[in-house]
C-alpha cells in the first residue's frame, strides 16, 4: 500500500520561493508517474509538474521556468522547488503516484497549502 504526505506549505511574500517534499512508503511499479497538482478554491485540480515512467517531465504552461520536480529515489521522495511564486500559485497542492488510465492504481497525499500573498 502506498501512502504519500507533503510537508513545506506556508504562507510566503509574492516573488519568494518554497520547495515542498512528498515521502512515499512503498515501492512504485515500472509504470508509475510521480506528479504534483494543485487545487484553487472554487476552481478544478490541476497537473503542475509530473515525472512519466521513463522519467520525463512536464510542466504546466503557468509553471515553466519558475518550477522544477525533482526525486531522490534512496529517500523516496518527490520535490517541487517552486520559486517566483506569484498571487495565483496559491493553491493546496497534492502530490500524486498514478498509472494514466488506472483507476486502482492512483494514491494521493492530504496536500500542503501554499499561500503567496503581495
Amino acid at each position: 500500500q502506498v501512502q504519500l504526505v507533503e510537508s513545506g506549505g506556508g504562507s510566503v511574500q509574492a516573488g519568494g520561493f518554497l520547495k515542498l517534499p512528498c515521502e512515499a512508503s512503498g515501492r512504485p511499479h515500472r509504470n508509475t508517474y510521480m506528479g504534483w497538482f494543485r487545487q484553487a478554491p472554487g476552481k478544478e485540480r490541476e497537473g503542475v509538474a509530473a515525472f512519466d515512467s521513463e522519467n520525463t517531465t512536464t510542466y504546466a504552461d503557468s509553471v515553466k521556468g519558475r518550477f522544477a520536480i525533482s526525486k531522490d529515489n534512496a529517500k523516496n521522495t518527490l520535490y517541487l522547488q517552486m520559486n517566483s511564486l506569484k498571487p495565483e500559485d496559491t493553491a493546496m497542492y497534492y502530490c500524486r503516484w498514478y498509472t494514466p488510465g488506472s483507476h486502482e492504481y492512483s494514491y494521493w497525499g492530504q496536500g500542503t497549502q501554499v499561500t503567496v500573498f503581495l
